[in-house]
Parts: structure tokens; C-alpha cells; sequence
């Protein structure tokens, strides 16, 4: 009896994709190597998962013993996967969170041409959500917060003259104050 109980555990994403309205990847993390050991098992699964959600109206399926939660926009489709196991309505809060960052981040314009030019702070959102499985953030706000773009960031050459002049002034302003 002791063996059929399933232990707690922090790991409960087992990979997060966005596919194209062909099928194919535009962005994938797997986070537990046992499940698809190899890029060529993740694609067929990429392949197989995409063939059977494309026309369906759900939210999930499960597949090859993965429980997965999935939402499709104009021409792509946001995947996260789970083990068999897991509650769906944890791997739906990480969907709706990735879906609505990078709907903040792009400005509402969710296609794959958007998605592409902004591939790295995409990323950048995807990680910040979860990182090796684990959930560290469902909240879409305070993700897109973290990865939005500083001006302390930007190179001198591509900043406005008025920002250049704004952080010249924070920086006479603290060492007046040194």
C-alpha cells in the first residue's frame, strides 16, 4: 500500500514548448532527461502531440504518459507538460502564465513572427517560470517585470539623448551625495 502513494515533489513540469501552426518547434525546454532523453524522441513527441491537438477544442491530453495542458493562438500553440500524475490545474496556471507574458511582452501581438524577433526575452520569461522543472513564478506580471528591458541596460550608442542626459544626472546626483 505504501508503494502505490506518490511522494510530493517540487518537479512537476516535465517540459514547456511553443510549435508553429505546422507543428514545428519555435521554442522547447525539457526538463527531465529520463522522459526524452534525445532531440530526435523530442521532436516525434512534438510531431505525435501536435497532431493530436491541432483541431481539438480541449485544454488536455494525455499522451505517452504525459499529462499535457495546451492553448493555441493565430498560428501558435503553447504546450506544458506534466507526468501523469500531476494536479492540471497547477500545469494550467504555468500555461496561463507563460501564455499571458508573453502577451505582455509582445503587446498583445502573439504570432510566431513577434515570438521570433523577441525569441530571447521569450526565453528569458520561460525561465523565469520555471527552472528544472520546478515552478518558481505563476504570476504573469511579476515575470514580465523581471525581464523587461532597463535603460541601465541599453548601450550608451543606442540610448536617447534624454536618457543619456537623465543618467548622467543620477550620476552626478550620487557622487555629489558620496
Amino acid at each position: 500500500m505504501e508503494g502505490s502513494l506518490l511522494q510530493p515533489t517540487l518537479y512537476t513540469v516535465k517540459g514547456i514548448a511553443i510549435l508553429d501552426n505546422d507543428g514545428n518547434r519555435i521554442l522547447a525546454k525539457y526538463y527531465d532527461k529520463n522522459v526524452f532523453p534525445t532531440a530526435k524522441e523530442q521532436r516525434t513527441f512534438e510531431k505525435n502531440l501536435f497532431n493530436k491537438t491541432h483541431r481539438a477544442n480541449a485544454e488536455i491530453i494525455m499522451l505517452d504518459g504525459l499529462t499535457c495542458v495546451y492553448r493555441s493562438n493565430v498560428d501558435l500553440f503553447f504546450y506544458v507538460m506534466g507526468s501523469s500524475h500531476e494536479n492540471e490545474l497547477i500545469l494550467m496556471s504555468v500555461l496561463n502564465c507563460l501564455y499571458d507574458s508573453v502577451s505582455q511582452i509582445l503587446r498583445k501581438n502573439v504570432e510566431k513572427r513577434a515570438v521570433l524577433e523577441s525569441l530571447d526575452i521569450v526565453m528569458l520569461a520561460m525561465d523565469e517560470i520555471c527552472d528544472g522543472g520546478i515552478i518558481i513564478d505563476a504570476d504573469s506580471s511579476s515575470v514580465v517585470s523581471r525581464v523587461a528591458l532597463r535603460t541601465d541596460d541599453i548601450p550608451l550608442g543606442e540610448q536617447t539623448v534624454a536618457q543619456v542626459l537623465q543618467s548622467a544626472k543620477e550620476q552626478l546626483k550620487w557622487s555629489l551625495l558620496k
